[in-house]
């Protein structure tokens, strides 16, 4: 009888609220959760890049930096640039040395991707892991290494290639020569890059059945065979990521150069970035140092784009 009355007189609960009322719950935890991040992103990232499109559009020179002032010319300094022939020919140069370096990024890292796929648990433990030094090594120190191995009197590239028989190098000048420093920048990104992109590579081979090889070897496809028709149609999406990363590190590479050759001898190695920063600290012409930039930024995102339309059209079609 107790406990009759009790369930009669205990409170009945509540309905629950109906699926579209929780839908319509203003839901603020998230949002203040990723609110460091935009805010720390907008700050670090966009407010620089309005402030660069700004200034592209204005007289900015070191007496505007100092007092201020600084008034707007509209397109002038964009004319100025795209009138100048050593701009045109740098940025020639920008795209050359990009390409040249993502190719053998991209071969070199799938070769390495493969071997260590290949190698046996301990091989592969110590081929990661020198992979993982090297790139862990910061750029600046990798760049001072570079120096010190290419050095005309007391070079260890010199001294090897003297060892070797080759007597013509002794005391020879790699850097006073822009075909030498050309490749010396090439090999050393190339160097810095290959890490990231193998272990990005043979993470993403990993996730391949290997059931899928068995049955390729069984029908006597090759190694060959087997990455042109299973493991890069599989990972294209991976690959393509990869590419795109490996464009826009080696385009908006600076230190490298710019410690080692500071764009020269001569116009060799001046790139897109390495000239902006010249024309803006040499001449104090922060203002075309800044339409530069963005014609740089501008370059990069067009190619990007078109790249991604190309691939997402393929997917399409598969």
């Amino acid at each position: 009888m107790a406990v009759a009355l009790a369930e009669r007189t205990a409170p009945a609960p509540e309905p629950e609220p109906p699926a579209r009322a929780r839908r319509g719950r203003p839901r603020v935890l998230p949002y203040l959760l990723i609110a460091p991040t935009v805010l720390g992103m907008a700050y670090l990232l966009i407010y620089p890049l309005i402030r660069n499109l700004v200034i592209s559009f204005q007289k900015f020179g070191i007496a505007q930096l100092i007092r201020g002032g600084a008034e707007f010319v509209g397109i002038d300094n964009y004319r100025e640039i795209f009138t100048d022939d050593k701009f045109w020919s740098v940025v020639g140069r920008t795209f050359a040395f990009t390409a040249i370096n993502v190719v053998l990024i991209m071969v070199l890292a799938t070769l390495v991707a493969l071997l260590i796929d290949a190698l046996g648990k301990w091989m592969r433990f110590l081929v990661m892991g020198g992979l993982v030094l090297a790139w862990a090594i910061p750029v600046l120190a990798a760049t001072t290494v570079f120096q010190w191995l290419f050095q005309s009197q007391l070079g260890v590239v010199n001294w090897v290639l003297v060892q070797l028989g080759f007597t013509q190098y002794d005391g020879y000048a790699w850097f006073a020569d822009g075909t030498s420093t050309f490749a010396i920048i090439v090999i050393m990104i190339v160097w810095q890059s290959v890490p990231f992109a193998a272990l990005t590579l043979y993470a993403a081979i990993t996730t391949v059945p290997k059931e899928i090889y068995e049955s390729a070897s069984m029908d006597g496809a090759g190694p060959i065979r087997m990455f042109g028709l299973i493991t890069f149609p599989i990972l294209r999406p991976m690959f393509g990521l990869i590419l795109c990363l490996e464009v826009i590190w080696v385009f908006k590479s600076f230190v490298q150069i710019w410690v080692i050759s500071q764009g020269g001898p001569g116009d060799a190695t001046l790139t897109l970035p390495v000239f902006a920063y010249q024309i803006a600290q040499s001449l104090n012409r922060y203002d075309l140092g800044a339409a530069i930039s963005m014609v740089t930024v501008l370059l990069l995102t067009v190619v990007l784009l078109a790249y991604f339309r190309q691939l997402f059209k393929e997917e399409g079609e598969l």
